[in-house]
């Protein structure tokens, strides 16, 4: 490694980029990386752990059906059951996730625009150590821009991956966030000296006429030839803070709801699809999921299974039954969610007593739709016996719509929509 180091050293560095002079921003240097760095040490924390929370709310560790990583071995360390309050839970923590991981895609992109010299730093390693750093580095970039790209896709509802979102996802942060530790670890030493160098204040004062670029560093960021500048840092950081700002606006509403959805304007989510009790979001349209009205129809019945014989319901004996409403909302993994609506039906609790189970571990809630994913999810002990988790079949003082899940669906406070099961015909409560 030391020879191929030593002829690295001595070669010319080839042209372009990896030439010390190409790159001649004079605002460039450790001072503004590290504030774009700092908000990045506040954020991308919060982004791993909120997005380890939604993980965590679809119960995982209850089988393959819940389960799209089963390789996932240690790093399912830390699940739990996850609760079913505040009811608001999911929809909090979804929320938080993909409006912040939004908002900080201009701060992500000043950050590699401010590091981008040594991106192409030439001799490309210098030692094992050096390489090593490189290597963390690769791991750092190329996992921030995988995380934040196939977020944002999932997002605008736009599935190109070569495999299920979930699973690329997962995996990508785990590989991103341990390149991120190892990387603080290297340079929050470096990024803490930076930012004592010079006064935010003093910079928030300086106008172009006075911009000067950074002294000499170690790490080659500081332009050798600097041009003239043509921005002051204040407005470098102006700009990054007004895109956050504005991204934030046309994203927010579709978590926040109420009047401010209308303003989510890059979110799919962001308006009603239609006026009256039914007109709240939807997932997936009965017709995009292959459900037709043969499959909900008269001769529809809900089965339910338990510790005695099989048992078979009309949706008029269902009726029939003691009734119990519920406000709830609806939040997805896009970020999304609606406002509380007001659910009715039978009481999962009262159906996993009538089941002949009233302490059921869990329940298989099985849906009329084809196989695929989150066609049957499986649902833990506590989200039964809590009072709100309900088999619906009103909402809002109305029949279900079909695309909201008719003749029953499921709704379970703090549970993710995907998990809130529609076009159910089957209930498995197990010990």
């Amino acid at each position: 490694m030391s020879a191929v180091a030593a002829r690295l050293r001595r070669a010319p560095a080839p042209p372009g980029p990896f030439r010390p002079g190409f790159w001649r921003s004079p605002i460039r240097g450790p001072w503004l990386t590290s504030v774009f760095g700092l908000v990045l040490l506040v954020g991308i924390p919060v982004l791993f752990v909120t997005g380890a929370l939604s993980y965590a709310a679809y119960n995982p560790d209850l089988g393959p059906l819940n389960d799209q990583t089963p390789d996932k071995g240690w790093l399912g360390f830390y699940l739990f059951d996850w609760p079913t309050r505040p009811a608001w839970l999911y929809r909090l923590v979804q929320g938080v996730h993909v409006t912040l991981g939004v908002v900080l895609v201009p701060v992500l992109l000043a950050k590699l625009w401010s590091v981008i010299p040594k991106l192409f730093e030439w001799p490309p390693a210098r030692s094992a150590a050096h390489a090593l750093e490189r290597l963390s580095l690769l791991m750092l970039v190329g996992g921030a821009v995988f995380e934040f790209a196939t977020g944002i896709l999932n997002i605008q509802l736009h599935y190109v991956f070569p495999g299920s979102f979930y699973t690329l996802h997962f995996y990508g942060a785990w590989v991103f966030i341990a390149a991120f530790a190892v990387h603080v670890a290297l340079r929050l030493g470096r990024m803490v000296r930076a930012l004592g160098s010079r006064s935010l204040l003093g910079e928030l004062r300086t106008g172009l006429a006075d911009t000067r670029p950074e002294p000499p560093d170690a790490d080659g960021l500081v332009a050798v030839a600097p041009a003239p500048p043509t921005i002051a840092r204040r407005g470098a950081l102006a700009l990054v803070g007004a895109g956050s700002l504005a991204l934030f606006v046309v994203t927010a509403g579709q978590s926040i709801g109420g009047r401010l959805r209308a303003t989510a304007l890059l979110a799919p989510h962001n308006r009603a699809p239609a006026d009256g009790p039914n007109g709240f979001q939807v997932n997936k349209t009965a017709a995009a999921v292959g459900i037709t009205a043969a499959m909900v129809g008269p001769d529809w019945r809900l089965e339910l299974h338990g510790a005695g014989p099989v048992r078979s319901f009309t949706r008029e004996d269902l009726l029939a039954m003691a009734q119990h409403a519920a406000r709830l909302p609806i939040a997805c993994v896009e970020g999304w969610s609606t406002g509380d609506q007001h659910w009715s039906g039978l009481r999962l609790a009262d159906l996993a007593a009538l089941a002949g189970l009233p302490d059921a571990a869990s329940v298989l809630v099985d849906s009329v739709q084809p196989p695929g994913p989150y066609a049957s999810v499986v649902l833990r002990g506590n989200q039964i016996r809590d009072p709100r988790s309900l088999l619906a079949l009103h909402v809002n003082g109305v029949d279900l719509a079909l695309d909201h899940g008719y003749p029953a669906r499921v709704i379970v406070p703090a549970n993710p929509g995907v998990n809130n099961t529609k076009w159910v015909h089957r209930l498995t409560f197990r010990a």
